[in-house]
């Protein structure tokens, strides 16, 4: 769990690299050190439970931390869905950047589909107001659920969907 972390402390600081807004950058590179001091927490902790006693305060700590880190990468989660929302710098052709930033724009995409979707809807209530449907928009954290299920299958980075690049016209 503590190397999963890890894998989303990089994705946050590739995404602030090319992220348009400082002040968005900024909170995604606090939320990826935040993530990555908790992860590294976590892991001495482990590997210290691991080679003493059965305590309880010890399984406590690790249960802590363990929690402390997926707030943690629900915080760099929310922070890179602030970044994609304001944009991204072109990262260069055929590296990992590429795919973080592909993966980004398609969750992007998905978001504006699901919104456009929603200002359609000709429902109203009895005040004149839009009703909206009971479907949630798309966040960072369902892509990634979708992708990997199990949290040890967790890829190196988030893919983009097969065969989608991420060009001019997506930014």
């Amino acid at each position: 769990m503590a190397s999963d972390g890890q894998v989303f402390v990089k994705f946050g600081r590739i995404l602030a690299k090319h992220c348009l807004d400082k002040r968005c950058s900024a909170e995604l590179l606090c939320a990826a050190e935040q993530t990555h001091t908790i992860s590294s927490q976590l892991g001495i902790v482990a590997r210290v439970k691991a080679v003493t006693a059965e305590s309880k305060s010890s399984s406590e700590l690790l249960v802590s931390n363990a929690q402390n880190l997926i707030q943690a990468v629900l915080h760099v989660l929310k922070a890179a869905e602030a970044a994609c929302i304001k944009g991204l710098r072109q990262p260069p052709p055929d590296s990992e950047e590429e795919e973080v930033a592909a993966f980004c724009t398609q969750w992007r995409k998905n978001l504006l589909w699901h919104r456009a979707k929603e200002s359609l809807n000709s429902d109203r209530d009895e005040l004149g107001l839009r009703k909206t449907r009971a479907r949630a928009e798309p966040t960072l954290m369902a892509m990634v659920q979708e992708q990997s299920p199990q949290t040890k299958n967790m890829p190196k980075h988030p893919k983009p969907i097969k065969g989608h690049k991420i060009t001019e016209s997506h930014l």
